[in-house]
């Protein structure tokens, strides 16, 4: 049996929430650059510009890269060898709450979703998404989810009939129906199977998942790529403003589910898709 500290986990946390705020992935920053490289527009070429060097003096100067610093959203695999010492969820509360204040970073949550709508301040509570796994080890990964391409997600509960050609519909018409709303290009994450509420969890980590990597199953990695080329030829494009880059990447995840429905749900995310990962 493996002890960590809560101490420990509480100071993993709050770095990795004012790290990811400033400094995008390196596989975002290829992929921006990538896609620069194939527009042909002026006006694309100009925004995918703008976001590139926004995206380097955040780095540079350690300043959030976007206003929106978002909802904090945690998966964690807790191994079952491990015991921590002291108050688990706590640790990850105090965590963010030391993040966002420290750092200085926007408070966006309320307490409250319909009537008071007070901000807590301190951008708590966090969505923590807790799973057990095998071993003594302990990985955390951490995101920043702004709303403006919070809001453009949408579930829906396919009959079997649907099949892929159903499938491919609703992710598209999702992405069409969202037009500039979330700040393109997007990554999408595409949860599909499970249950109602698994299918949008299986979507949140699909957004997060590296844009440089495929699905392991060869059939659902060309359903990424075919939709990936259909949602570039929508000529959306960066900032909404036309072009081939509307999307970066399109990402599956997928579950077993009822023989009755086909879950799927679509989380977009803008180009930003902060996340960072710790093993302990």
């Amino acid at each position: 049996m493996r002890i960590i500290k809560a101490e420990d986990i509480k100071n993993a946390v709050k770095a990795m929430f004012m790290s990811l705020n400033c400094n995008i992935g390196d596989d975002i920053t290829n992929a921006l650059k990538k896609s620069l490289a194939n527009e042909e527009s002026d006006t694309a070429k100009a925004v995918l510009n703008q976001l590139i060097e926004n995206n380097e003096i955040a780095k540079r100067e350690q300043i959030p890269l976007c206003q929106d610093t978002g909802m904090a959203v945690l998966f964690v695999e807790y191994g079952d060898k491990v015991t921590i010492d002291g108050d688990f969820s706590e640790a990850i509360m105090q965590g963010v709450r030391e993040a966002y204040i420290d750092g200085y970073l926007r408070k966006s949550v309320v307490d409250d979703p319909v009537f008071d709508r007070r901000n807590t301040n301190d951008n708590t509570p966090a969505v923590v998404h807790t799973k057990i796994v095998s071993g003594e080890t302990l990985r955390i990964t951490a995101a920043s989810k702004g709303f403006g391409s919070e809001n453009m997600s949408k579930i829906k509960m396919l009959a079997p009939s649907a099949s892929v050609e159903g499938v491919e519909e609703f992710i598209l018409e999702t992405v069409r129906a969202a037009g500039p709303n979330p700040c393109p290009p997007i990554v999408v994450g595409v949860g599909i199977g499970g249950t109602f509420e698994q299918a949008a969890k299986l979507s949140k980590m699909a957004s997060i998942r590296s844009v440089d990597s495929k699905n392991a199953d060869e059939r659902y990695a060309d359903l990424e790529d075919r939709l990936l080329e259909k949602i570039n030829e929508m000529n959306i494009g960066p900032a909404g403003l036309k072009g081939k880059t509307t999307a970066l990447k399109v990402n599956i995840e997928y579950e077993p589910t009822h023989i009755a429905s086909i879950p799927v749900a679509v989380n977009i995310c803008c180009h930003a898709c902060r996340h960072q990962s710790i093993e302990m």
